[in-house]
């Protein structure tokens, strides 16, 4: 690829429909629901319409607060097509953090699900605008939101305030194919069209802007990166709120003319079964999601020969996962991408043809069009090749920068325009890279560097240990000491004596956990990140009870 392309969102989808009419765009086996790239651009053109028809103008925030529903990627190109920028709330937000986001924002709209496993939306956005029970809907006159004004909820119920999609999708009478022609006339692939908030591991989360251009050309390299072509199939369950979801998977799709197959929430279960029932070509996970379809105990009942490609991402991917995905599974194409939300997302990737080792120990090259160069953490110098340092990306998939939030900003992207990551990386002669742990997770016991990456991967090598994470918690002598959280295998016990015992003589000294704990899970971030300060403050908590005893 030696060009970006000309595309905003919405006319890219313009083009696959005329390009590929009759090809299947996006299939819930589920639901039954089937929709060939010309039903699907009409779709979006109806929702687009229905969005004008409101009085949505360009440039608009409209957030969008649903699991993996038909509604939520139907949404993601109506918006594209009328200008509209798409705000994407984490399904595991509670009425906190949806106020922060939506109020930070300067959301004008807001589309939602009625409710999700056990939480009812719509009864927490009720909490936060109590003034939505007696307002007519599209005139919401709040104190607490003021620039909210309409609210869209996904499902044929009607609540007191609010519109639901059928409302909206009336609403498309109201104007006509003309004037939605013109509306995507106007708008520049330049202009931000994406908004998603940053984890918030550390800190209130930051809105990160995306535009057409950052998004629509890392789905198409992240595309031609893991092969995947127009006729694949790709099973996406990984959250289209986060960039996996919505660049990675229906974005990538859609530039290459494959046919989007979602999840609309996480089981393997209902993964093996849409893989087996739809032929997919490709699937998408973190970690976790792989781990646990191969450990499903019917995985061998399942019929994955169709698997060929995909991605893994989200977290550091194990080795002994990434053999058996390739092995068990089958997916022998299978890549792992690395990025951040902040670089649209995926700044390297592996290929395809990479020998094994290259894609179980690295994260690979840059992509097309994009500059990567390791640096002496806090200065602009770049170290030799083999040598540690902090990774920065220069390219078109740097985002604009981070909503109402300059100071950020800034601090993120230097004068020259380079993103700095926080994460620690090593380049090898040919470009490839290796990322040894973030600039924060470093561990320094008695003057030593420890990533805790190392640790993770020799711990892995385990037979009993399903996974592992490390951090460092303080210590009165040598400032820090090494903890492991492990999960064992089903129907394996361990004990930290063992483990320890495992470690002798094959890592330094230093490296060993000095303390061991075992879990059944991990504090996660609903886009499958490990929370690890979590973890460290779980740990805190219970020296501190150790020591009061």
């Amino acid at each position: 690829m030696d060009s970006l392309l000309p595309y905003t969102v919405g006319s890219l989808l313009e083009e696959r429909a005329k390009e590929y009419p009759e090809l299947e765009a996006l299939v819930y086996p589920d639901r039954n629901l089937r929709m060939s790239y010309r039903e699907f651009n009409e779709v979006c053109r109806i929702a687009a319409r229905g969005l004008m028809g409101l009085g949505i103008q360009k440039g608009e925030n409209v957030a969008i607060w649903s699991s993996n529903t038909p509604e939520w990627v139907i949404a993601q190109f109506a918006t594209g097509k009328m200008g509209a920028v798409l705000v994407t709330v984490n399904t595991n937000y509670r009425t906190t953090e949806l106020e922060y986001l939506l109020k930070q924002s300067d959301s004008t709209t807001i589309i939602l699900m009625e409710q999700y496993k056990d939480s009812s939306y719509i009864d927490m956005l009720y909490e936060i605008v109590p003034e939505l029970r007696s307002a007519e809907p599209g005139k919401v006159e709040s104190d607490t939101l003021p620039f909210l004004k309409n609210v869209i909820v996904l499902g044929e119920k009607k609540y007191p305030g609010a519109y639901n999609w059928h409302d909206v999708m009336e609403m498309a009478k109201k104007v006509t194919e003309e004037e939605l022609d013109r509306r995507i006339s106007m708008l520049e692939p330049d202009e931000v069209i994406n908004m998603q908030y940053t984890s918030g591991t550390t800190g209130f989360p930051k809105g990160v802007m995306l535009t057409h251009n950052n998004i629509v050309n890392n789905a198409y390299n992240v595309a031609l990166a893991m092969k995947l072509r127009k006729g694949d199939r790709l099973c996406i369950p990984v959250p289209f709120f986060h960039c996996f979801g919505c660049v990675m998977g229906t974005l990538a799709c859609a530039t290459v003319g494959a046919t989007m197959v979602p999840v609309q929430e996480f089981s393997p279960k209902a993964v093996l079964k849409a893989v087996e029932k739809e032929k997919c070509t490709a699937l998408h996970g973190v970690p976790t999601m792989f781990i646990a379809e191969l450990n499903d105990p019917d995985f061998s009942s399942y019929d994955l020969s169709s698997l060929r490609t995909g991605i893994m991402a989200g977290s550091n991917c194990p080795i002994e996962v990434m053999k058996a995905v390739n092995e068990k599974m089958g997916a022998k194409e299978i890549t792992i991408a690395y990025g951040q939300t902040e670089s649209s997302p995926v700044i390297t990737q592996t290929r395809t043809d990479d020998p094994l080792e290259l894609r179980v120990e690295t994260v690979g090259k840059a992509l097309p069009l994009v500059e990567v160069k390791i640096v002496e953490p806090g200065t602009m110098e770049e170290v030799p090749r083999g040598v540690q340092g902090e990774l920065c990306t220069r390219g078109y998939h740097v985002m604009e920068g981070y909503y109402k939030n300059p100071d950020a900003t800034m601090e993120a992207i230097d004068e020259q325009g380079w993103l700095h990551t926080g994460d620690l990386a090593v380049m090898d002669e040919n470009g490839y890279c290796r990322v040894t742990g973030r600039l924060k997770d470093m561990i320094i016991r008695g003057g030593e560097n420890i990533y805790p990456r190392e640790i993770e991967e020799f711990l892995y090598t385990h037979p009993k240990v399903l996974d592992v994470q490390v951090i460092g918690i303080p210590d009165k002598v040598y400032g820090e000491e090494v903890m492991a959280w492990i999960i064992l295998k089903d129907g394996e016990s361990a004990s930290s004596d063992e483990i320890r015992e495992y470690c002798k003589g094959k890592i330094s000294r230093h490296k060993i956990p000095k303390y061991i704990e075992f879990t059944d899970s991990y504090p996660m971030t609903a886009s499958g990140k490990i929370q690890k300060f979590k973890l460290r403050e779980k740990a805190l908590e219970a020296i501190e009870e150790v020591n009061k005893t």
